[in-house]
């Protein structure tokens, strides 16, 4: 499975303790995130990256298209609601993207866990039957 991990400034100790929790079940996947959430996670753990833009600078505008194009199977996205950052078009149009294409997305550490949970117990399998048609 392709899991994007986003989070923004103040959630990015979140998302990175959600990663040390659950090293070695994401460390079964491939992972994307962008450039800034992804330094810090690989600093506090050994999981590997694929790093995008940052998100001012079109990060997360990269993960939506990727979305768009079926590359991206799940989103943990933590998003400060108390920052000005979470109006941003961006946000809002990967959001979108997510919800169009039936993306699961986790904008909160209770959904994550539960999402993670369903990975571990095989409960995407129907992803992989999609992208076995492909």
């Amino acid at each position: 499975m392709n899991i994007a991990l986003i989070a923004h400034d103040n959630k990015k100790e979140l998302i990175t303790q959600l990663c040390i929790s659950y090293e070695q079940i994401l460390s079964q996947h491939s992972l994307f995130a962008t450039a800034p959430t992804a330094n810090v996670i690989c600093e506090n753990t050994n999981l590997e990256i694929y790093r995008f833009l940052s998100g001012y600078a079109g990060g997360d505008v990269q993960i939506a298209s990727r979305v768009a194009y079926d590359e991206i199977d799940l989103v943990i996205f933590f998003i400060d609601h108390l920052d000005d950052a979470s109006k941003d078009l961006d946000v809002s149009i990967l959001l979108r993207s997510c919800d169009i294409h039936n993306i699961p997305i986790a904008t909160n550490i209770a959904t994550a866990e539960i999402l993670i949970h369903g990975l571990e117990n095989g409960d995407f399998a129907w992803r992989d039957i999609i992208h076995s048609k492909k």
